[in-house]
């Protein structure tokens, strides 16, 4: 049985079986590619066929541009050619704005809860309460305050910088994230692709991400490649680069279909490699939104 192999360049070609799963090179661009089987185009998660070539591959480069407020990044193939650009505004005055409103607030709240103590018979008990409530309820006011007036930080996916043509969008649900943080990632129709959570928690001592679908089936679940080497992490930090953070990437069955690795340069550079997902059981798009969100919603 025959194995028909589709390059991105629209050559189609057939191997022996033998080759099935293995790196092959396409005869007339000669990019490199995986041969599946399939003898159509990838399907997202919803069984459509994804025609833009964009995504019909299974490795993407990123590196993120140094020096700029918002958080922007470039994606590469593994030819040097740019793909996309990705951008996460960081609303810098905004934010200083809910900051400074929370903080006039705090002092309002404060004020007039000063003055009500003061107006109680020194040394009681009532008194003692009266302050510790002022102080407790500023600092609650500046908190409440501040967070609603923030501007919540959505990822922005376009095909080049003059941000023209949106492709999709990781949004972030909420401002405050205590135990999960979630995110919805939507096409440029605004059609749910997937959703993504972690766990604040559990990420003190090895950070995971999962994902799932629009129906709430999980697809993946991403995680630092070794338990040991994330406490140490946490104990040494990166330890001059040699324990620099990565992720492997396991299908719903626990099966390892792709990793998101750290390329040990003077710029940061990331290398989201899916090519062990054979089947392509996630949608590309999903896992590239997942390759940024491994960096930017880790601080890395």
């Amino acid at each position: 049985m025959a194995v028909t192999v589709i390059c991105n360049c629209g050559t189609r070609y057939e191997l022996k079986d033998e080759f099935l799963g293995k790196l092959v090179e396409c005869p007339k661009c000669h990019a490199q590619t995986y041969a599946t089987g399939q003898h159509k185009a990838p399907l997202s998660q919803e069984g459509l066929e994804i025609k833009d070539p964009i995504f019909g591959r299974d490795k993407f480069l990123l590196r993120q541009k140094h020096f700029a407020i918002s958080e922007k990044y470039y994606v590469w193939d593994e030819r040097g050619n740019k793909l996309l650009y990705v951008e996460r505004p960081a609303y810098v005055l905004r934010n200083i704005l809910a900051l400074f409103t929370g903080i006039i607030s705090a002092i309002i709240v404060f004020i007039i809860l000063a003055i009500i103590a003061a107006s109680v018979k020194q040394g009681t008990a009532l008194e003692i309460v009266l302050w510790i409530s002022a102080i407790f309820v500023s600092l609650f006011t500046l908190f409440a305050v501040a967070t609603v007036a923030c501007k919540k930080r959505h990822v922005h996916f376009y095909l080049d910088d003059t941000k023209s043509q949106p492709i999709m969008k990781v949004c972030q649900e909420n401002k405050f994230q205590m135990v999960n943080a979630y995110y919805t990632l939507v096409d440029n129709q605004n059609n749910v692709l997937a959703r993504l959570r972690k766990n604040i928690l559990y990420n003190l001592f090895r950070r995971r991400w999962f994902g799932y679908d629009p129906q709430g089936s999980l697809i993946f679940i991403a995680r630092e490649d070794s338990i040991i080497l994330s406490l140490l992490r946490r104990v040494l930090g990166n330890f001059f680069g040699i324990l620099r953070m990565n992720f492997e990437i396991l299908d719903k069955n626990g099966n390892n279909v792709g990793e998101f690795n750290r390329k040990l340069t003077i710029l940061d550079r990331y290398v989201l490699d899916m090519s062990a997902d054979f089947n392509r059981a996630i949608d590309r798009r999903i896992a590239l939104a997942l390759g940024v969100m491994l960096d930017t919603g880790e601080r890395r």
